[in-house]
């Protein structure tokens, strides 16, 4: 049985990019005959400057959302990260092992503190250590297999190389995972800025589709979007043509069809972003309909979260309680 875990970090709204990224690959993995485990990574959102009410609220919302997408409490643990010690008892066996530069070289890692320096806050230290707390939370349950977009590959490679590591070191301890992507809209842009990623934090959100947006304002959204100049028609180029490429991409994602083909069916820009603003907002509509039920009934969420920390945490705690023996550590 194929292992899977992957997660979600609550530090913005989730995002159309967020669900065909991600958590809509998600939901057709725990339909597999796989065994599933997926997180609210809210460790992850205090390595930068953060609101703690606002931390917990949008963790529950993307606790809440998730359900929503179609996760099945009863086919996969549904969990928040800080509610099982392991991950942060595994970190610091993971942080012994890492190397400094290796950190220093990840690529989020230079964005986020470029950016943390330009406001004028201090770059934390946990922001250069958290893709070792990530190893950590896929590490600790043995999982075969990480359903990630693009812009995470790094992480999960440094999860291998660790695994590794650890492994010819002190003993075989943990399962060497790898990273599986959809094969479109792995990565959807932003809107107003289609050589970005849309993420969950921009400061005005004009290029970004939220999953709770009301049906006119994603459509207002898409039919904004930015294309490109020229009068070279609908063409599908990921260099040439991104404004373009990216809708293209979002109306595959959305029916299923290949972006390329669906470029050939269009001369101009505003049936193409008409029909990608109906595929989104049909797309969407069943998940805020029922996020918007299961907002009404939180205890509910509460009870599936708690569960779910429960059966993560039978899971990590012998793997955790091997590498700690392994690594040196005086069993208590």
């Amino acid at each position: 049985m194929t292992r899977i875990f992957s997660g979600v970090k609550p530090t913005g709204h989730l995002t159309l990019g967020n669900y065909l990224g991600a958590v809509r690959q998600w939901v057709a993995a725990e339909h597999a005959p796989d065994e599933a485990l997926f997180c609210v990574v809210d460790l992850h959102a205090l390595t930068v400057e953060h609101e703690p009410a606002r931390v917990r609220r949008l963790s529950r919302q993307a606790a809440t959302l998730l359900l929503a997408a179609g996760l099945d409490p009863q086919r996969c643990t549904l969990f928040v990260q800080s509610h099982v010690d392991e991950h942060t008892r595994l970190a610091y066996l993971l942080e012994c092992t890492a190397t400094d530069g290796e950190l220093r070289r990840m690529i989020q890692y230079k964005e986020k503190a470029a950016k943390a320096q330009a406001a004028g806050d201090g770059v934390r230290l946990s922001l250069l250590t958290y893709p070792v707390l990530m190893a950590a939370d896929i590490l600790a349950y043995r999982t075969d297999e990480v359903p990630v977009g693009e812009d995470q590959r790094q992480h999960v490679e440094l999860t291998r190389d660790l695994a590794v590591r650890f492994n010819q070191r002190y003993g075989h301890t943990f399962t060497v995972p790898r990273a599986t992507h959809p094969a479109v809209a792995a990565r959807v842009m932003d809107l107003q800025e289609p050589t970005s990623k849309m993420g969950k934090s921009d400061a005005n959100g004009a290029g970004i589709v939220y999953l709770l947006d009301e049906p006119g304002v994603v459509r207002k959204k898409v039919m904004r979007a930015v294309t490109d100049s020229g009068d070279g028609g609908v063409v599908y180029d990921r260099e040439a043509r991104p404004g373009v490429a990216n809708l293209l991409d979002v109306l595959a994602a959305c029916t299923g069809a290949d972006p390329v083909r669906l470029a050939e069916g269009y001369t101009g820009y505003g049936a193409l972003k008409r029909d990608v603003a109906d595929a989104v907002v049909e797309l969407l509509r069943p998940v805020r309909e029922r996020h918007a039920e299961l907002a009404a009934d939180p205890a509910e969420v509460d009870k599936v979260l708690r569960e779910g920390a429960g059966r993560a945490r039978a899971l990590a705690r012998p793997v955790v309680d091997r590498a700690y023996e392994a690594i040196g550590l005086l069993a208590p």
